[in-house]
């Protein structure tokens, strides 16, 4: 039954990366407009976006976007996982085969267990059918970096 539906409907996957060039060391970015403007592109009325963070130090969250609720989201994270705490993970001197510009990050790892790598999010009408003060966060935790997301369109 399926496999009929998807033939009936000319179901569609659509998979595009989005790349973003942070600037802290801990920072929150929209993507947002970057994800509507690959739905719109696509043409898909009805589906769902998979909005992936192809990193072990980044999250993606949906939340507001607001300046304020951004600063004190960061606080909280750092207040979760200290920079200067004592790591295991940052004893580079006994892990093996370490290349030389490894950091010193395990509370950015720590910081992105505490969140979701990814979101799924209904289209519907060919919009994000998200609530009126939400929006898809990228979290960048071990920056400044260039980093990906992979954005995967399922839909008719």
């Amino acid at each position: 039954m399926t496999q009929l539906l998807t033939q009936r409907h000319n179901m569609q996957i659509i998979n595009e990366t989005i790349y973003i060039e942070t600037k802290q060391s801990i920072g929150i970015y929209s993507i947002t407009p970057l994800v509507t403007a690959i739905i719109q592109s696509s043409a898909i009325k009805s589906g769902q976006v998979l909005v992936l963070s192809r990193h072990t130090t980044t999250a993606i969250a949906i939340n507001e976007n607001e300046e304020r609720l951004i600063t004190d989201i960061i606080t909280f994270l750092e207040k979760l996982a200290p920079t200067d705490a004592n790591y295991l993970h940052n004893d580079l001197e006994k892990r093996p085969n370490i290349p030389e510009y490894e950091p010193r990050n395990a509370h950015s790892h720590l910081m992105a267990m505490m969140l979701h790598n990814s979101e799924n999010i209904p289209i519907i009408d060919g919009k994000l059918a998200l609530g009126t003060w939400q929006s898809i966060l990228f979290c960048e935790l071990d920056g400044p970096r260039k980093r990906s997301v992979s954005v995967q369109i399922i839909g008719i």
